[in-house]
C-alpha cells in the first residue's frame, strides 16, 4: 500500500473496488447528489461499473482504525499525457476535515507518476458545487474549455491542471 503523497494519520488511501457494499452505497448517493443538482443529460458522475473499467483507477479514503469508508474518488487515462479526475465524494458527516483534499493529493500523485502532463476534470455550477470547486482551484486548478465529451453548457464546468515534472 504504497501512497503517492502523504496521507493524514487517520487515513488510509488505496485502490478499492467500486463494487463493495459501503462503496456502492456512497456510490449512490454521489450519484443521487449530481442527479439532484444537474438535468440528466449533464449528470457525467460514474456507476460501478463505469469506474471499473481498466482506464480507470479507483480509489477510496478509510479510517486507519476502523475501515470506515469516508470518500472516494477516481483518476481516468485519457491519453498518455492527460488524466481526469473522476467520482470525487465525501460522506456527508465527514466533509470539512481534508478527506476531499487528501483524496485529490493521493490522485494528483498517481497522475503524476504516470506521467501525465495535465490532469482535468468536470464539475457542476450550482452553489451545491461550490465546495468542490473552491478545493480543486485551491489545487491550483483553472477553468478550461470542455474537454473530452463535455460540452459548452450552463450546467457544467471544467478545470484543468497543468503537472509540474
Amino acid at each position: 500500500m504504497n501512497s503517492p503523497s502523504p496521507t493524514p494519520p487517520s487515513l488510509v488511501i488505496d485502490v478499492d473496488d467500486p463494487h463493495d457494499p459501503d462503496v456502492s452505497a456512497l456510490l449512490h448517493d454521489h450519484l443521487g447528489f449530481a442527479r439532484a443538482e444537474s438535468p440528466p443529460e449533464h449528470v457525467h458522475a460514474l456507476p460501478a461499473e463505469r469506474l471499473s473499467e481498466p482506464e480507470v483507477t479507483f480509489i477510496s479514503a478509510r479510517e486507519a482504525d476502523g475501515g470506515a469508508l469516508l470518500g472516494v474518488g477516481a483518476l481516468k487515462q485519457l491519453s498518455p499525457t492527460h488524466g481526469e479526475i473522476k467520482s470525487m465524494h465525501t460522506r456527508a458527516g465527514v466533509r470539512g476535515r481534508g478527506v476531499a483534499k487528501a483524496v485529490l493529493v493521493h490522485l494528483l500523485g498517481m497522475a503524476r507518476e504516470r506521467g501525465y502532463e495535465r490532469v482535468s476534470l468536470e464539475t457542476g455550477t450550482t452553489e451545491a458545487f461550490a465546495p468542490a470547486r473552491a478545493l480543486y482551484a485551491s489545487a491550483g486548478f483553472v477553468r478550461c474549455p470542455p474537454f473530452a465529451q463535455y460540452t459548452d453548457n450552463e450546467f457544467s464546468v471544467c478545470m484543468t491542471l497543468a503537472l509540474e515534472r
